[in-house]
């Protein structure tokens, strides 16, 4: 799911929150949407059952050995857990977790898990970078913040594929192809890409599954000693949350999902609705941009899709010629980079002026350098070339969990249609970006499926109206399939809301985490 991992204003642009969010070449099943109404498919996720199977008792009854990490105020440990479920026994997988101890005042009220999305964000990271020094101090206080790297991801035995260099030619292949040529050059670097992950991770690949992830979690939440599981999931985060509460519904305790993922939506729907949410964001952008001075897209009065049509020849333009972008590896501002730097733009609208100087710095002066940079915050590659590993386990975890959107250069061409009304911007490159899982090693576990998650104490599903990555209608619908959930809206722009200045969302998600009162049905906020 394609859904990136949340970005905060406070800290720098990078690659996040639902990354189910859409990079050019890694996106494969996540997406955001207009339509409210979607088909229901018959699969119900089922509760595990109650009693802990004896073959996991020695995973539940461990305990953490506690120890500093290198940042001020905060403790690590590993944990084990079973790198296959149904067969405990075959070996064990180690998971990286952090925590940053209660505060005070005021009475601990256990444990707060936290994790950012993804799939392939680093959990821990977000802890030690934000939430552990950045959540209300009231929140601080009572709880133990804590976060796990899932399976696969980070410094939890992740997934490899690409070395820097090859990665650097992946990112920059043409998803926009124009020929059959090009058409098979990005069919053999999705080939290659896989291959490089069956080859590095050849094991770990059949076993970083969303329910997995979520099984994980219930170990700790037992190592942790609590009786309840508290969580904060952003973005893909809810998708791995409603796992968990679909699960271990008996096991729930104050749960919130903000940025919710629809898991009743096939690969194909969730591609082809968060392409059309990346365009409700780029048009608030475009309304945003013409009303500026420094707009290289257009000026007062430009409409919205002028200013769509603008950047689409913009990216035609680097597709036939890229332009330098003062990179030390030699790179150039190619079409594949620069969506993918504008893509990276839209998850945040404190990012916009940014946005626009990288724009009127490659328009105008021909210096992609700015474009560079967004992307590269988006793939999480550093200056020295190395990329974390946070793309490939997007990958590794979205084509496990959902049959592949398209089997085939053909089925691609036969959805172009959708994908341009979808977004007349980005449809045609995230179309493409859609064939990635068709050539995965590794065939898929999960399907479509509704999580009701009965018996479960009361969760608050939060959805953003103009949420590029994880449109608003996904919100309802897993707020409709919860017995429990209700809806907590923002109207506004940006991907998720909880902690990016909605004094009303900030307010009312603390109330629920610290008192347990749930938000009034139908709560609004901006």
């Amino acid at each position: 799911m394609y859904i990136r991992r949340t970005l905060r204003p406070t800290r720098p642009l990078r690659a996040s929150g639902l990354l189910l969010a859409a990079t050019a070449l890694l996106i494969s099943a996540c997406s955001s949407g207009s339509s409210t109404t979607t088909p229901t498919p018959d699969a119900a996720l089922a509760a595990l059952p109650r009693a802990t199977p004896t073959a996991l008792s020695p995973y539940y009854g461990q305990k953490l050995n506690w120890r500093t990490c290198g940042v001020p105020g905060f403790q690590c440990a590993t944990m084990k857990a079973p790198l296959d479920y149904a067969k405990p026994a075959s070996g064990d997988i180690r998971l990286a977790v952090a925590r940053k101890k209660a505060t005070g005042p005021g009475k601990r009220l256990g444990s707060l898990l936290v994790n950012p999305g993804g799939p392939g964000g680093s959990a821990v990271g977000y802890l030690q970078s934000f939430a552990g020094i950045g959540y209300p101090a009231e929140v601080r206080a009572r709880y133990d913040m804590v976060a796990v790297d899932p399976r696969g991801v980070a410094r939890s035995e992740p997934v490899e594929c690409l070395t820097g260099p090859q990665m650097d030619r992946y990112t920059q292949t043409d998803t926009t192809p124009d020929d059959k040529r090009e058409e098979g050059q990005l069919v053999d670097a999705y080939k290659k890409f896989a291959e490089g992950c069956g080859q590095r991770s050849p094991e770990l690949l059949r076993h970083v599954s969303t329910v997995e992830a979520a099984r994980d979690m219930d170990i700790l939440r037992a190592a942790l000693g609590d009786r309840k599981l508290t969580y904060v999931g952003a973005s893909y985060g809810t998708f791995l949350g409603a796992t968990y509460a679909g699960l271990y519904p008996d096991r729930v305790g104050r749960m919130v999902l903000d940025g919710a993922l629809d898991p009743s939506l096939d690969a194909r729907k969730l591609n082809e609705q968060q392409t059309a949410g990346f365009e409700t964001a780029f048009q608030s952008f475009a309304k945003d941009c013409v009303r500026k001075s420094d707009c290289p897209l257009g000026g007062a009065g430009t409409s919205t899709e002028q200013v769509g049509k603008n950047l689409k020849a913009f990216f035609q333009r680097l597709d036939k010629a890229p332009i330098p972008a003062g990179d030390a590896d030699g790179r150039k501002l190619g079409e594949a980079l620069a969506t993918t730097g504008v893509i990276a733009a839209m998850y945040d609208q404190s990012t916009w002026p940014q946005l626009r100087e990288a724009l009127t710095s490659a328009m105008e002066d021909k210096d992609g350098a700015g474009l560079l940079a967004l992307s590269d915050s988006y793939y999480e590659r550093d200056a020295d070339g190395r990329y974390a590993n946070l793309m490939y386990a997007n990958a590794a975890v979205n084509c496990l969990d959902l049959p592949a959107a398209f089997s085939s250069p053909e089925q691609v061409e036969q959805a172009l249609p959708a994908f341009e009304k979808a977004s007349p911007v980005f449809g045609d490159d995230l179309a493409w970006a859609s064939l990635n899982c068709a050539y995965w090693p590794v065939k898929p576990t999960g399907e479509p499926h509704r999580i009701a998650a009965k018996g479960a104490a009361p969760i608050v599903v939060v959805g953003t109206t103009r949420d590029p990555a994880t449109p608003y209608p996904w919100a309802q619908s897993l707020a409709s399939q919860l017995s429990s959930a209700t809806l907590l809206t923002y109207v506004g722009d940006g991907h998720t809301a909880y902690g990016r200045g909605s004094r009303c969302i900030d307010t009312t998600i603390d109330r629920y985490l610290l008192h347990g009162t749930p938000p009034a049905k139908g709560k609004r906020c901006s």
